[in-house]
């Protein structure tokens, strides 16, 4: 199948503008992810906070395993001594609280406090309920159906994430 020339001199016109899945499904998808990017920095915005503190409050929230600073630096992709910067800052600031471990106490564990997770949820708030407007328009049926393709799209991206190589920054604590 012949693409159409490309009206940018050749040059790409987008991240997944050459990705091997060209279904509507897969490319509407694929705004949904980088849509879901962008709500991050939007969410530090109205927070008024740093990209780097929405998404660590963010892994924080959301994350089913109790994170202390290092698990929280490794998520976000950054050294040991930033991470307790980050946490410092997270204390100061009020958003987070650290607590003893509930499995290891030579650990800390980080919690969101109440202040913040109200903070979060109510920036949060239009965005949660135009979701819910779209899901309250689909049929039970198609509801049941988008919530096993969404499931299934969530387990191959947590494949793809535990699948990586090693950081080339030398930063991986596997040896």
């Amino acid at each position: 199948m012949e693409r159409p020339p490309s009206t940018t001199g050749g040059s790409r016109r987008g991240p997944y503008s050459e990705a091997p899945s060209t279904s509507a499904t897969a490319r509407a998808l694929r705004e949904v992810i980088r849509a879901a990017g962008d709500t991050r920095g939007a969410l530090a915005r109205r927070l008024g906070i740093g990209a780097t503190d929405a998404a660590a409050i963010d892994h924080l929230v959301s994350s089913p395993d109790v994170l202390g600073p290092a698990e929280l630096g490794n998520r976000l992709g950054i050294r040991s001594a930033s991470a307790t910067t980050l946490v410092d800052r997270l204390v100061r600031a009020g958003h987070v609280e650290r607590a003893p471990h509930p499995q290891d106490r030579r650990r800390l564990a980080l919690q969101v406090t109440d202040q913040a997770y109200d903070e979060v949820l109510e920036a949060l708030r239009p965005m949660l309920a135009g979701i819910e407007q779209a899901v309250a328009r689909l049929t039970p049926e198609q509801a049941a159906a988008t919530t096993a393709f969404l499931r299934e799209v969530a387990a191959v991206m947590r494949e793809y994430v535990v699948t990586a190589p090693g950081d080339p920054g030398g930063r991986s604590t596997a040896g």
